[in-house]
């Protein structure tokens, strides 16, 4: 029996492999694929039995019409190969055709398009997550490293009270189970023995699309969109999605990833209100000292205060020294604006302008009687032309109301001529004491006196020297002043001269 070595026989392997199938097609649905940081893609083609390993590198993957994705049933066409560092045969894939979607598949994408129909998928429905939840309930398994990370996380970014409350996180009792997690923890009452959540995590690690499945069932994706707790869902890795993470609050890509999301970093918030504090109280001298030296800037530029009160008291004092003046001033020319007034009064101007009035008065009186005699003439006649259709009675009523009122225009004209030559009386003596107020007799009584030479009133110094003899009226008699004068005349009081001097 010959003996071969490892790589002879991994070789041959690969030769076979090679020579016996070279390039083929084949039909499957697609499985997990990975995508390597150098570019290569890496994913499975699979039927109900078993699966084959498929690779695509880096070069390849530009030139493919379709993306393998998970669950999408596709014919791949490549070459078989092996990869004898690991004893593993793949198919070296360059064409990828669609072929039709797998049944998991289609069934998820039915369920997607109803749910989104109903509005389960609404952006605007989506809950604001809480900045800091005083306590967060995670639905997951207790048993798992998915816990241990969360909880890990929370310590170190910002330790939060947790309640978990244990699930299975695949086969059949996943979907009912985590359903009645999420709204167990909505039933629950803020205060009571076990206190509600402010925050949800429904969290489970990687897997397959057959391990992630209980987590599309429509059960959970309902319970999650009726849930009341923002809720934040992680469940496999950043590139496996199920109908939870449509209906969720927000999604994350990993559960250590929900944890960070869920809370702020303890340190940072410290750093950040120190600074905050540090920058507050630095602003708060800067505008302290800024304010100070812009206050002693303004000072400098304002005047002293005795200066600033030195024009004013200077002017008060020059309008306190023209005041007395100005009110002499003021009363002088009301004096004289009064005696200019009082000297155009006269009693004849009062007389004609009552005596107008009386005119006026009987001329409206003398046409007022015929004008109620024309009136009631036509209303007798109308009167008489309706008398044939008219009874007695109603016409006696309307005859005396019409007297009636007749006769009160006639009191009410009466009674308002009375007043009105009442009130013209009344104004005519207080015009006449005015004028007897006015007068210059009045002003005679105050001290002043008329003088008259030869005949005339003496208006100054001049005609007075002139004059042969001068005569002063005073307030009770005359009396002349001349070398033919030796005591006061007693003759009887002239009538006073329009225009005279008082002096």
């Amino acid at each position: 029996m010959p003996e071969y070595t490892v790589s002879e026989v991994s070789g041959a392997v690969k030769k076979t492999l090679e020579n016996t199938f070279g390039r083929i097609k084949v039909r499957g649905e697609v499985g997990r694929v990975f995508t390597a940081r150098s570019g290569h893609l890496y994913y499975d083609v699979k039927d109900d039995k078993n699966v084959l390993a498929c690779t695509t590198w880096k070069g390849q993957v530009s030139q493919l019409s379709v993306v393998p994705e998970e669950g999408l049933e596709v014919v791949v066409t490549g070459r078989m190969t092996s990869f004898g560092g690991q004893s593993k045969y793949n198919l070296n894939v360059d064409e990828v055709a669609v072929a039709g979607e797998g049944a998991l598949m289609a069934m998820l994408e039915k369920r997607k398009k109803a749910l989104a129909a109903e509005g389960l998928f609404d952006p605007a429905r989506k809950k604001e997550l809480p900045y800091l939840p005083d306590i967060i309930g995670v639905i997951t398994s207790p048993s798992g490293a998915v816990i241990r990370d969360i909880l890990h996380r929370l310590r170190d970014r910002f330790p939060r009270k947790v309640l978990i409350w244990p699930v299975a996180v695949q086969g059949a009792n996943c979907a009912p189970e985590v359903a009645r997690a999420i709204a167990g923890f909505n039933a629950l009452t803020s205060g009571g023995a076990l206190p509600r959540p402010d925050l949800l995590i429904v969290a489970r690690g990687g897997g397959s699309i057959e391990d992630l499945w209980g987590f599309n069932e429509e059960v959970v994706a309902r319970a999650a969109a009726a849930s009341d707790i923002p809720l934040i869902s992680a469940v496999g890795h950043e590139t496996d999605t199920t109908l939870i993470d449509f209906v969720s609050d927000q999604r994350a890509p990993t559960p250590t990833a929900a944890a960070e999301i869920a809370v702020p970093v303890r340190l940072e918030l410290l750093a950040w209100v120190g600074d905050q504090q540090a920058r507050m109280s630095r602003t708060m001298s800067q505008r302290t000292e800024t304010r100070g030296q812009r206050l002693r800037d303004l000072a400098r530029a304002l005047p002293r205060p005795d200066g600033l009160l030195s024009g004013p008291t200077q002017r008060l004092d020059l309008m306190s020294d023209r005041l007395p003046r100005a009110l002499t001033r003021s009363v002088e020319l009301r004096r004289g604006r009064l005696i200019e007034a009082s000297a155009s009064l006269r009693p004849s101007l009062l007389s004609r302008a009552l005596a107008e009035q009386h005119r006026r008065f009987a001329s409206q009186a003398a046409r007022l009687t015929p004008a109620l005699t024309r009136v009631a003439d036509q209303k007798r006649e109308a009167l008489a032309r309706r008398s044939d259709r008219l009874s007695l009675a109603p016409i006696k009523r309307d005859l005396a109301a019409k007297k009636d009122r007749l006769e009160a225009i006639t009191r009410r004209l009466s009674a308002a001529g009375q007043s009105q030559i009442k009130d013209w009386r009344t104004r005519l003596d207080g015009l006449d004491r005015l004028r007897e107020t006015l007068g210059y007799k009045e002003t005679l009584k105050r001290g002043y006196a008329v003088v008259r030479g030869d005949g005339d009133v003496v208006t100054s110094q001049a005609v007075a020297k002139k004059a042969t003899a001068l005569e002063i009226e005073f307030a009770d008699g005359r009396m002349t002043v001349g070398a033919s004068a030796s005591k006061a005349s007693t003759k009887p009081k002239r009538k006073p001269p329009e225009q005279g001097s008082l002096f």
